[in-house]
C-alpha cells in the first residue's frame, strides 16, 4: 500500500477504537461474574473479537490467533473454568513464551501441559474451578499481562492469591488498570506493600460496563501533529484526564515534542481532547517506557522524522511483542536512512545522524510490517516528511485499529 501526503486538512475529529487493554480485562471479568451480557463499546479489533467469539461458542480447541493478550488471559480463565481445553494461536504466537504463567498456575494446583515445544503454545489445560490458589512470586520485570491474568482469577481461588513481585515492577500502569478495574466490578484486591498484591476470595459483580476510547491508538494523531506542517488541530473524543490506561502519559510524553493537549467537553457532554502545536520541542528526548512499552514505537519514528535525538529505555518486553519490536525498529529505520542502536536488549539509542537519500529513494522505501499492527500505524505518518511511504500488509491494523486507513484517508491522506 503507497500511503501519499496529499490534501492535509487543517483541522480533523477521528473517533478512536475503543481501549483494546481494558476490552480485553473487562470481557475477562465479565466472563467470571456470570454476565451473559457484553460490555458497552468493546473494541471492534482482532484482539478483542478473538476473546468475544470464544467466550460465546466455548469450543474445546481455542484458536487465539495472533493476540498475545487474549492467550494469557485466556489461560488462566481456562485453567479456573470447567472442563478440558487447548489453547493454541498462529505460527508466531507458538514462538511466544508463555512459561513464567504456566509455571505459576502450576504453583497453586492447575494442570496444563505443553502439547509441542516446551514453554510455548499450544496448551492443554484441564480446568478446575476449586482451583486452591495461595502464594506466588514472581519477577517484576515480566510482562503485566502474565500478573494481571493472575490477578484477575485471584477472586475465584479457594485461598485467594497473594502475589509478590520481586526487583524492578515494569509497566505498573498496566497492573494497576487491573486493579482498578478488578475493584470497580467488586473484588477485595490491594497492594499491600510496594511489591505484593492481596487479592481476597469472593466473586465480580455483575453490571453494565462502558469502554472509553484507547489512548494508544490516539498517538498516531499525536505524531501527525508533530510532523505536520498543514494540520494544526486533531480532536480526539471519549477521552478523558482521568483514564485508567498508562498510555494516557502520550500527553505529557508529546508535550516535549511540541504538541500539546487540552481537555475539553464536547457538546453531547462527552470528553475530548484538541491536539495542537505549541513549537517547543526539546533538542535531545530521553524517556524510561517501562510502564507504557506500546508507545515505544511511535516515539522513535517521530523522533528521527523530527531530526531530535533520542535514548529510549525500559523496552525490555518490547522482544516479545507481535515481533522483535527492538530489531524491527532498527532494520526499518535504517531503510529511512537513521543507524539506531540496540543497546542491552532494553534500550534504543540514536545520535541524531542521518545517511542522505534523494527523494526518489524516499518516496520508494517499503516499510515491512512483521505481523505487527504498532509498525504499520508508527511508520505511516512518516509520509508527512517524506512526501510518499509504502506499508508493507497494511491489513495488520486490524488487531488493534481496523479503521486507521479510513481514518488517514478521512484527515487527507491519499491511499493507493
Amino acid at each position: 500500500m503507497i500511503l501519499t501526503k496529499e490534501n492535509i486538512k487543517e483541522i480533523v475529529s477521528i473517533q478512536l477504537p475503543s481501549s483494546k487493554s481494558i476490552s480485553n480485562r473487562v470481557l475477562i471479568i465479565n466472563a467470571l461474574s456470570g454476565n451473559s451480557e457484553l460490555p458497552l463499546n468493546v473494541s471492534d479489533c482482532d484482539d478483542t473479537n478473538v476473546m468475544i467469539q470464544w467466550l460465546a461458542s466455548k469450543p474445546h480447541t481455542v484458536d487465539i490467533g495472533a493476540a498475545g493478550t487474549a492467550m494469557r488471559f485466556s489461560t488462566a480463565l481456562l485453567a479456573v473454568s470447567e472442563g478440558e481445553h487447548i489453547i493454541t494461536g498462529s505460527p508466531r504466537m507458538k514462538q511466544r513464551p508463555v512459561a513464567v504463567l504456566v509455571d505459576a498456575l502450576r504453583s497453586i494446583g492447575a494442570d496444563i501441559s505443553y502439547m509441542e515445544n516446551e514453554g510455548f503454545p499450544p496448551l492443554k489445560i484441564q480446568g478446575n474451578p476449586a482451583l486452591r490458589g495461595g502464594e506466588i512470586t514472581l519477577r517484576g520485570d515480566v510482562s503485566s499481562q502474565y500478573i494481571s491474568a493472575l490477578l484477575m482469577i485471584g477472586p475465584y481461588l479457594q485461598n485467594g492469591l497473594k502475589l509478590n513481585l520481586t526487583g524492578d515492577i515494569i509497566s505498573q500502569a498496566y497492573i494497576d488498570m487491573t486493579i482498578d478495574l478488578m475493584t470497580e466490578f467488586g473484588a477485595d484486591v490491594e497492594w499491600a506493600d510496594d511489591s505484593s498484591i492481596i487479592v481476597k476470595p469472593g466473586r465480580y459483580d455483575k453490571q453494565r460496563y462502558i469502554v472509553e476510547a484507547d489512548w494508544s491508538a490516539s498517538s498516531y494523531w499525536y505524531e501527525i501533529i508533530a510532523l505536520s506542517d498543514e494540520c494544526t488541530s486533531v480532536f480526539l473524543p471519549n477521552l478523558s484526564p482521568y483514564s485508567l490506561q498508562g498510555d494516557s502519559a502520550v500527553a505529557d510524553i508529546f508535550e516535549l515534542l511540541g504538541v500539546n493537549t487540552d481537555f475539553l467537553i464536547d457538546e453531547e457532554d462527552n470528553s475530548c481532547v484538541r491536539l495542537s502545536k505549541t513549537g517547543n520541542v526539546v533538542k535531545t528526548f530521553e524517556y524510561d517506557f517501562s510502564n507504557q512499552p506500546d508507545l515505544a514505537q511511535t516515539l522513535a519514528v517521530t523522533c528521527c522524522m523530527m531530526d531530535i535525538p533520542f535514548h529510549l529505555t525500559g523496552l525490555s518486553t518490547l522482544r516479545i511483542k507481535e515481533t522483535d519490536r527492538l530489531n524491527a525498529l532498527k532494520a526499518e529505520l535504517a531503510k529511512l536512512g537513521f543507524d539506531i542502536q540496540v543497546l542491552n536488549d532494553s534500550e534504543l539509542l540514536w545520535d541524531g545522524k542521518r545517511r542522505k537519500l534523494s527523494d526518489e529513494q524516499l518516496r520508494a522505501i517499503a516499510i515491512d510490517t512483521y505481523d505487527d499492527h504498532r509498525m504499520a500505524m508508527a511508520f505511516a505518518p512518516a509520509a508527512l516528511k517524506n512526501g510518499a511511504i509504502i506499508i508493507n500488509h497494511p491489513e495488520v491494523v486490524s488487531k488493534s485499529y481496523p479503521n486507521f486507513w479510513n481514518d488517514m484517508q478521512f484527515a487527507g491522506f491519499s491511499i493507493s
